[in-house]
């Protein structure tokens, strides 16, 4: 063979290479599409799903899609509650009436609300408090809820607009706005409003329920709560907590447009005006201005006599 014919033409050669660069760069584009689209589909996967921070800052892999459906169905349906919180009952103005004479300091009032807004046991919506008004005269019990003023200073400094006053005269808190500066607290003459230093008692089992603010559960951690005057209850056309409890007939619950109120034990309903006027019925502190809703009849006539340890304890507590 010739000289010429051992060595391939040069044009040969680089036609040759050109077609060789064709078959191994289509190989790597190849490979490259086929590595790409692997990426894009594991991105695609990865989208589905987020990372989310809960509030015990637990990093969570979770569903994106299902999330965001959860999150907004129960922010719509929060946002409902809150809505249907802040407008009351149409055409209501709720009261309240407490016969001292007949209380007896069965507390079966504070333990039906503690169990309904899943209070610790040192919290109280409600409380009943041993009074004596002079040496001389017996001791009695005083049940004191929220006043549910009609001049509520509690509303008037709360910077956020975490607690208002309803049209149907209930005053409420949203723990869902709350900062828990405590200004309320501060402001109520009625010492009402309790804090939530501690993680609520039911926190664990409460985690998943949408916050409902007229009955104000879930409870959260560095927020107030308050007697609500069981506004979840009255929507269903059904009497408070604590008046549904007592077994002795103390509270009458109503509505003062009605001018009627029905007694919690004995399912008798009364003329209001007429109750306070026969009974001589007040209001705590009406020197303040605040215009509550809770009335109190005098412990007249009360079932159980004056004893000496009566008076005893008085001197030594009212000097």
């Amino acid at each position: 063979m010739s000289e010429k014919e051992d060595k391939p033409p040069k044009k040969a050669r680089r036609v040759f290479l050109q077609q060789l660069g064709i078959v191994v760069g289509g190989t790597v584009l190849g490979s490259s599409a086929i590595l790409a689209g692997i990426n894009y589909d594991k991105k695609k996967k990865q989208s589905e799903r987020i990372r989310v921070l809960t509030a015990e800052n637990e990093l969570l892999e979770i569903e994106k899609n299902d999330t965001i459906k959860v999150v907004k169905s129960k922010y719509e349906n929060l946002t409902y509650l809150q809505k249907q919180g802040r407008d009351g009952i149409a055409g209501k103005r709720w009261v309240m009436v407490v016969d001292l004479s007949k209380c007896k300091n069965a507390r079966k009032c504070m333990e039906a609300c503690q169990h309904a807004h899943h209070l610790r046991p040192e919290q109280h919506h409600i409380n009943v408090l041993k009074m004596q008004e002079t040496k001389n005269t017996p001791p009695f019990y005083m049940a004191k809820p929220c006043q549910h003023c009609d001049n509520p200073p509690c509303v008037a400094v709360c910077p956020v607009d975490a607690t208002y006053k309803r049209p149907d005269g209930i005053v409420l808190i949203d723990n869902e706005r709350c900062i828990g500066c405590r200004f309320c607290i501060a402001a109520c003459p009625y010492s009402a409003r309790v804090f939530n230093w501690a993680e609520p008692l039911h926190a664990d089992e409460d985690l998943d329920l949408t916050y409902n603010v007229e009955l104000n559960v879930p409870q959260r951690k560095g927020t107030i709560s308050k007697c609500l005057f069981s506004a979840d209850q009255l929507r269903l056309g059904k009497m408070p907590y604590c008046v549904s409890a007592c077994p002795n007939g103390v509270y009458y619950f109503g509505d003062e447009n009605e001018d009627a109120v029905t007694n919690g034990t004995t399912k008798e309903t009364v003329r209001f005006k007429r109750l306070l006027e026969d009974n001589a019925g007040y209001i705590l502190m009406p020197e303040l201005g605040t215009k509550p809703r809770v009335y109190y009849l005098p412990p007249k006539g009360k079932d159980f006599p004056f004893q000496d340890k009566d008076k005893q304890e008085a001197e030594e507590h009212l000097g």
